[in-house]
């Protein structure tokens, strides 16, 4: 074995070992207040579950292990409004339902954020009758997922988009701050 090869080696662990750094330069992290906000938001959202039909079962199999929503930070679906940030609604939307839908997204904290999920939520689907309502006449939604039930990958790919949103996002700090 070379000698030079050792001492580069051994120089090596030196420096990994070492826990000063004389010119200080790790430990320092660069970013804007509202990158950070947006980051720690689009990383922590908590989904309100709201299965009206049978697009909830294809929701409730994205937090499955197979599909494992919790790398995306989505994982505590929460049943109070109160603790939640995303209202996702899966299913059809009767006349009667609107107003408690309304009244929980009323009651969710600020900010949150919408998906409608499935051909039903979005535009009635094949019922299209009196008696349903499409969910953006009730509350604004963020993200549409298309689909008769659409797929635990179509609902996790909205909610990348959505997260591509929040990160957007403009004014954060102000919002946080209370000086909008």
């Amino acid at each position: 074995m070379n000698p030079s090869s050792t001492s580069s080696a051994e120089n090596l662990f030196e420096r990994i070992d070492c826990e000063f750094t004389p010119d200080g330069s790790e430990g320092i992290l660069l970013t804007r207040l509202d990158q950070a906000i947006n980051w720690a938001r689009k990383s922590s959202i908590w989904p309100m579950t709201f299965g009206l039909a049978c697009c909830a079962i294809e929701m409730m199999a994205m937090t499955a292990s197979r599909f494992d929503i919790a790398r995306f930070g989505a994982e505590v679906f929460r049943g109070s409004p109160r603790q939640s940030d995303l209202m996702i609604i899966a299913g059809r939307l009767s006349n009667k339902m609107a107003p408690v839908v309304r009244q929980l997204y009323q009651q969710m904290p600020e900010p949150k954020w919408a998906i409608s999920m499935g051909a039903c939520a979005t535009s009635t689907g094949v019922f299209n009758n009196y008696a349903l309502v499409p969910v953006n006449q009730v509350i604004p939604i963020d993200v549409f997922v298309p689909g008769c039930p659409p797929r635990p990958e179509q609902l996790i790919y909205a909610l990348r988009l959505l997260q591509q949103k929040i990160q957007r996002q403009t004014g954060t700090l102000k919002q946080v701050l209370n000086l909008d």
